[in-house]
């Protein structure tokens, strides 16, 4: 049975990547874009099928949605890959509308989507269902004037621990994909001033070609589709600094359970107010 994956978002950057590999391997591929493209018209006539989506709009969450689930009622890999950095700039200038419809994008039509379509998960198969998030910068740091995208991203994180406690038929995973040259960092350059340091930051990374490559985070993606849910269930997986892959990692993810998700700092530190009274 060939696999089959829905790509939310599969106009982005990475799920356009992810969708070119995988029809090349003969999968069936269902996914999302809000604006055709050619990018979009090129992995249709590779046989991907679309369908509209606006991910900022409910009704047309639910429309997709419903098309998805007929034309495609049973699914093995689920990529969420929609974001957007905006508003870029600091909390308090921030159109708060704005700021809210950034974590809509970014986080609840995100859950809404996955709300959906999970039900359509193939089940009768010994491979479990696969998720996979993305995760962003500025997620183990305070990286100011990204106070909406940041949050999001936080808050995937922890939902993605939440679902993999919660269903434990289905493998889900998050991951940083680092700095990869795709169409997000024009928020950024088009925010200028707005974006601080981080402008500059991005500048340099354009101009030097300084990216993770995509072929990595396509083979990162591959490693989670191939991995057990003991080794990748409900963790955040940094596709430029973790080791994944290598028998090292493999041993320290099934050692401890905890590794890469969302903690407080020192929690195994014996710090509390009953070792340390007022």
């Amino acid at each position: 049975m060939k696999k089959t994956a829905i790509i939310v978002s599969i106009s982005s950057d990475i799920g356009n990547a992810l969708a070119q590999r995988w029809l090349t391997r003969g999968w069936a591929v269902f996914g999302t874009y809000r604006t055709r493209s050619a990018a979009t018209d090129q992995i249709a006539s590779a046989g991907a099928q679309l369908v509209v989506c606006d991910v900022a709009d409910r009704d047309a969450i639910e429309a997709a949605c419903k098309r998805l689930t007929q034309l495609c009622p049973a699914w093995d890999v689920l990529v969420v890959a929609s974001g957007t950095t905006e508003p870029v700039g600091p909390f308090v200038d921030s159109d708060f509308d704005q700021w809210a419809g950034s974590v809509e994008v970014n986080f609840t039509s995100q859950m809404r989507l996955t709300h959906r379509l999970l039900p359509s998960r193939r089940t009768q198969t010994s491979d479990q269902a696969c998720v996979i998030y993305f995760a962003g910068g500025g997620t183990n740091c305070a990286t100011s004037n990204y106070s909406a995208y940041t949050a999001s991203r936080l808050a995937l994180i922890k939902m993605c621990e939440l679902l993999d406690a919660e269903i434990p038929d289905v493998r889900f995973a998050i991951l940083g994909p680092g700095w990869v040259d795709t169409k997000i960092h024009d928020e950024t350059l088009r925010a200028g001033a707005r974006a601080g340091a981080n402008l500059v930051r991005t500048r340099q990374k354009i101009e030097h070609g300084d990216f993770t490559p995509m072929e990595t985070v396509l083979d990162c993606c591959d490693w989670l589709l191939a991995s057990p849910r003991e080794e990748i269930g409900g963790r955040n997986f940094s596709v430029a600094h973790d080791a994944w892959g290598s028998p090292e990692l493999r041993a320290a993810l099934l050692a401890d359970p905890d590794m890469y998700k969302l903690r407080r700092s020192g929690n195994n530190l014996l710090c509390s107010r009953a070792s340390f009274p007022l």
